[in-house]
């Protein structure tokens, strides 16, 4: 029995229902993680659905941590108590608890909730070290992770009915993926103003509040800062240096905390240099990204002369959503934006807003051709008349790269 509704209209997403499918009613814990507004409740929906599906009759306790009709559960106990209360003895209890990050030690109920195997557990939260620390310890593995990512571009289109085009792709870059947006007018008047909304519960609950941080006017700066420069390589010290250039004063170990708990909320996501030749990691060097490009252009207003930046963010998003793991490469001077790795295989990708100079070709092609290795390596870029290959390396226009799966 349930007590609440299943939102109607639910557009499904797939690609996360098929990764969630083969454990459901297996004795793990389930958890979704992901930047707020994303939609992680509603594929805690959306599992309900196939659950009721298979068994109308299934025992489902939903816990919604943003839902004032749960304002009393506020610690561990109460959300024990409350789980008790909810369950029965002689069949599966569906416990899902939304933003669960929001009940001060939440870690021992449900490490005590997977003692009962006939419990199946399914969690959302919107920060990165939800499983970290005492969480994984406590459960020693017995996790899945699904993080939930904006929609890709094209979700974007099937959310919201429109087939693939230029027009369609540029307002794809200008208001970013949320997928609330299918209810809205995307007019900028409308939309911006729901996406600063959304910046701000993020920004002053999930880091100004979680971490009692008191120099909110840094925390403002540096990320116009890592908006402003989305893509580009720098260290902290660097970051700390432009920012006294700007009469902001802040240590360079200030900004790597500060950039830390940005990351965590998945508000942006750091990018790691990979040496390419002596294959590692460097300790300094990094690139930040956003999680939604909508949200960047809120907060610093959408302009022409950033499409190259707005590109290679969009690629490295589409990375992410097709599970790869992401760093960026350095040979010798030459840099590569992108090493995505899955099941141990590499892809080695160049992003350029156009080429059209022998001078960007021979570069975005030479980067990619000075690695002596036999792994694949491709050129995106958003020209429409492009080469099959050079040399040996794809070239692919944007849009069939983000349309094909």
């Amino acid at each position: 029995m349930i007590d609440f509704s299943i939102p109607g209209n639910i557009i499904e997403r797939k690609i996360y229902t098929s990764r969630i499918e083969p454990f459901i009613r297996k004795h793990l814990i389930k958890v979704f993680t992901g930047q707020r507004r994303v939609g992680k409740s509603y594929m805690l929906f959306q599992v309900m659905e196939k659950i009721i599906k298979d068994d109308p009759a299934a025992n489902i306790i939903y816990i919604n941590n943003e839902d004032i009709r749960f304002d009393f559960i506020k610690t561990t106990s109460d959300l024990a108590a409350y789980i008790e209360s909810k369950s029965v003895r002689k069949s599966i209890n569906y416990i899902f608890i939304d933003e669960i990050q929001e009940i001060p030690g939440f870690e021992k109920t449900v490490r005590s909730l997977l003692l009962d195997d006939k419990n199946d557990i399914y969690i959302t939260g919107s920060n990165a070290r939800l499983l970290s620390g005492e969480f994984s310890t406590f459960l020693g593995g017995r996790t899945i992770e699904i993080r939930v990512y904006s929609l890709s571009y094209s979700e974007f289109l099937q959310f919201h009915k429109l087939k693939d085009s230029e027009e369609n792709l540029e307002t794809y870059f200008l208001y970013g993926g949320l997928p609330f947006l299918v209810n809205l007018t995307l007019k900028d008047e409308v939309v911006f103003e729901y996406l600063k909304n959304i910046y701000n519960t993020i920004i002053y609950r999930d880091v100004v509040s979680r971490y009692n941080l008191r120099n909110t006017h840094f925390l403002e700066q540096l990320i116009r800062f890592l908006a402003d420069n989305t893509g580009s390589l720098f260290s902290s010290k660097s970051i700390s240096d432009f920012l006294k250039s700007q009469k902001v004063m802040i240590p360079h170990n200030q900004v790597q905390l500060y950039t830390g708990y940005l990351n965590d909320a998945f508000l942006v996501n750091r990018v790691l240099r990979y040496d390419i030749r002596g294959k590692r990691i460097f300790e300094t060097g990094e690139k930040y990204y956003f999680e939604d490009l909508g949200i960047r252009n809120a907060i610093i207003g959408y302009k022409p002369d950033d499409k190259a930046k707005i590109i290679e963010n969009v690629v490295y998003n589409e990375l992410l959503f097709r599970e790869y793991e992401v760093s960026t490469g350095w040979k010798k001077d030459h840099e590569t934006d992108f090493i995505a790795t899955k099941h141990n295989e590499k892809l080695y990708i160049q992003v350029a807003l156009t080429l059209d100079s022998d001078r960007t070709v021979n570069r975005e092609f030479g980067n990619l051709l000075e690695i002596d290795d036999n792994y694949p390596k491709m050129v995106i870029s958003a020209d429409r008349q492009y080469r099959n290959t050079v040399e040996g390396v794809e070239h692919v226009n944007l849009r069939k790269f983000l349309c094909t799966p």
